[in-house]
């Protein structure tokens, strides 16, 4: 796979999302294709995102999207250099105008979080600790097939991924920490209720 071009924002990202003319759907090959097979945390990120937008309430996303998100998490916990997904994932695809409509809704809270991100507590996004983030998104993930019959959980826990990943791609350790926090607390806020079910 060619090179892509380094995407350094949530507005790069999103450009690199949108529907091409002409085209009736998006694929995730081509999104893959359009960051690079190198670009762990672009195409976990788009992922997420997606997520936290209105496209989340498409019954099954959010299982498919734990899929994808899991393999590129711990991909890139174990060092591999290329990302790999089955050709059943690569073959997953959302309608165009579903897609703008995504994009759109994004578009000002991506606007937000490029404004105030700069580089800060790099330490967070390298080494053990880019690592770290890494696993913890993969386990985030798994858990949203089980938490997907609860409106809005899963988004909230996407919103907590693409925390991190922006993070680790912008090397904004704020975000990072963010990221970490708004995880503990749906963590934290979903064993209360598995107690009290208990």
């Amino acid at each position: 796979m060619s090179e892509a071009p380094a995407l350094h924002s949530l507005h790069d990202l999103l450009d690199a999302m949108r529907p091409r003319d002409g085209d009736e759907r998006v694929y995730v090959r081509d999104i893959v294709r359009r960051v690079g097979d190198r670009s762990f945390v672009a195409v976990i990120l788009i992922v997420a995102v997606i997520i936290v937008s209105p496209v989340s309430g498409i019954p099954g996303t959010p299982t498919l999207s734990a899929m994808i998100i899991a393999l590129c998490a711990f991909q890139g916990f174990f060092g591999r250099t290329h990302l790999w997904l089955p050709d059943i994932l690569n073959r997953r695809s959302l309608s165009a105008a579903r897609m703008n409509t995504a994009l759109d809704w994004l578009k000002r809270p991506s606007d937000w979080m490029d404004r105030f991100c700069r580089a800060r507590i790099k330490v967070l996004s390298t080494g053990p600790m880019r690592r770290l983030a890494y696993g913890l998104t993969g386990l985030f993930a798994l858990s949203w097939p089980l938490l997907e019959i609860l409106p809005f959980v899963t988004s909230f826990s996407a919103g907590a991924v693409s925390m991190l990943m922006f993070g680790l791609m912008t090397r904004d350790g704020i975000y990072i920490i963010w990221g970490y926090v708004q995880g503990g607390l749906i963590f934290a806020g979903i064993l209360s209720v598995w107690a009290g079910i208990l």
